[in-house]
C-alpha cells in the first residue's frame, strides 16, 4: 500500500472513483460528474496549496483525500475542509484511516489548526445515503458542531448536511502563517541535505 501526492496522470482514475458517488449517492450534492478537464482544474487549484493524496495498492489507485480552503477570507487560513473518496471495493479495509492519518500529519506540519468535514446525512438511511461517513469521522476524532436541515435536494429527497471538526494544532494569540504543502516539502528536503 502506498500513499503519495496525486499527479496529473491520476486524474482519470480519481474521476472514475468520484463518478459513482455523484451518480448513485447523495454523498456529494453534484448531479452530474464533472468533465475530465473540470476535475483536472479542481486538482490543480487544490494541490497548488494543500495536500491531495492518493492511496494505491499494486499500482491501482483505490482512493484519495484532500484538504481545501474552508473559506477564502484571511482569518480562516488556519481552517480547512477535508474530503475523502474510496473505490467501492476498497471500503472497510482501513484505507480511509490511513489516508486521513497522512492528510492530518501534512496539515499539522503546514500549521493548520482546525479540520472540518461537511457531510451529507439522511434522516433515515436509505439507498442513496447511510450514516457511514459520519461514523467514520467520529472514529477519526471529529465531533459534530452543527446541522443544516434539508439543505440538499437530490433523487427527489431532502438531505441534511452536518459539519464536523477536529482540532489538530493549538490555537495561539500569535499564530505563525500557514505554509503551503510545497513549502513544507521544500523545507523537509532542505533539512535532509
Amino acid at each position: 500500500m502506498l500513499i503519495r501526492y496525486a499527479k496529473e496522470a491520476d486524474i482519470p482514475a480519481l474521476l472514475a472513483i468520484y463518478g459513482p458517488y455523484v451518480e448513485k449517492t447523495a454523498i456529494t450534492f453534484e448531479y452530474e460528474p464533472p468533465s475530465l478537464d473540470s476535475f483536472r482544474k479542481r486538482w490543480q487549484s487544490i494541490s497548488a496549496f494543500y495536500p491531495f493524496l492518493v492511496i494505491e495498492k499494486e499500482g491501482e489507485i483505490l482512493g484519495y483525500a484532500y484538504a481545501s480552503a474552508f473559506q477564502s477570507r484571511p482569518a480562516y487560513a488556519w481552517s480547512v475542509e477535508t474530503s475523502i473518496y474510496l473505490a467501492e471495493k476498497a471500503r472497510g479495509q482501513g484505507l480511509g484511516h490511513a489516508l486521513y492519518h497522512r492528510l492530518e500529519a501534512d496539515l499539522q506540519k503546514m500549521g493548520v489548526t482546525n479540520i472540518n468535514a461537511c457531510i451529507a446525512q439522511a434522516r433515515q438511511e436509505g439507498p442513496y445515503l447511510s450514516h457511514a461517513s459520519r461514523h467514520f469521522h467520529e472514529k477519526e476524532g471529529f465531533r459534530l458542531v452543527g446541522t443544516f436541515h434539508k439543505s440538499g435536494y437530490k433523487f427527489q429527497e431532502w438531505f441534511d448536511m452536518v459539519w464536523m471538526e477536529k482540532i489538530i494544532n493549538p490555537h495561539q494569540s500569535d499564530m505563525p502563517k500557514v505554509q503551503s504543502i510545497q513549502e513544507v516539502l521544500a523545507e523537509k528536503r532542505q533539512n535532509s541535505n
